[in-house]
């Protein structure tokens, strides 16, 4: 009796055992089936990034990359649904399936390619380094025991820590912020002395609050490209995208996009 218990327990124990590696080797499988049943395809986004993706006076979404991501999925046959998520949990939130896309201005790092398959890059960028303009600090050595900021999980963070720079800022550490935003109304405020961030959104951030308050330091932590990330996964969706990507930089759509947000084009 004791033998013919033991068996079914074994039993019961593969089966449990085998059934959890079929769900989870579904939860793996190219998801674009789905996708085209469902009809949309939903894009997070930090909703405060500008110019790439942010909310306007009225409260309405806009920015580069979201008008770059309608054109893109309209073209394949597809609604686009835009959900805005912390930053902090981007990659997470994607292969949990909560989202479709990263598409905000997301810099392709050799870390985040271990959870993420990206786009062919589609714009460059570089992390500077932005003071006041009545600031003492000229250059990276300057920086030596001052409060430098940024945003958590960004990737001008990973770049600091890759030069080992932050323990010669003061207390050794970086002071973080949950968006960009915050980090520059404290620099504005001097409770931080420099901002360390993309360079598309410094220009533009600087450029909407009044070129003569601030000073971008002619050496930066290095240049960057973003891409849009992609679940591991889903191969059909990122080859989809990478066309139609493709034709709008050969056809002029991304072009204009461009001009629109930056005077010029700038797409890759």
């Amino acid at each position: 009796m004791k033998k013919l218990l033991l068996a079914i327990i074994a039993t019961l124990l593969v089966a449990t055992v085998l059934v959890g590696c079929s769900s989870r080797d579904k939860d793996k499988e190219d998801s674009w089936d789905m996708i085209e049943e469902r009809g949309t395809i939903i894009v997070g986004l930090d909703d405060t990034f500008v110019p790439m993706g942010f909310k306007d006076g009225s409260g309405e979404l806009t920015g580069f990359d979201v008008e770059l991501a309608e054109e893109a999925i309209k073209s394949m046959g597809l609604d686009v649904q835009f959900q805005s998520i912390d930053w902090n949990l981007k990659e997470t939130e994607l292969n949990a399936g909560n989202i479709d896309l990263i598409w905000n201005g997301y810099t392709i790092t050799e870390a985040r390619r271990e959870k993420v398959n990206f786009t062919t890059p589609y714009l460059d960028n570089q992390q500077v380094i932005v003071v006041m303009s009545d600031s003492s600090v000229k250059n990276k050595a300057d920086l030596k025991d001052k409060a430098v900021a940024t945003q958590n999980s960004s990737s001008a963070l990973e770049a600091i820590e890759s030069e080992g720079a932050k323990e010669t800022f003061k207390n050794g550490d970086i002071v973080l912020f949950d968006t960009y935003n915050d980090a520059f109304m404290d620099l504005e405020a001097g409770r931080v002395d420099a901002v360390v961030a993309d360079e598309i959104l410094a220009r533009y951030y600087i450029a909407q609050r009044g070129e003569e308050k601030y000073y971008i330091l002619d050496e930066d932590f290095g240049d960057e490209e973003y891409g849009i990330g992609v679940r591991k996964e889903d191969t059909t969706l990122l080859e989809k995208l990478n066309t139609v990507l493709d034709e709008m930089k050969a056809d002029g759509r991304a072009a204009a996009i461009s001009d629109k947000w930056f005077g010029e084009n700038i797409v890759k």
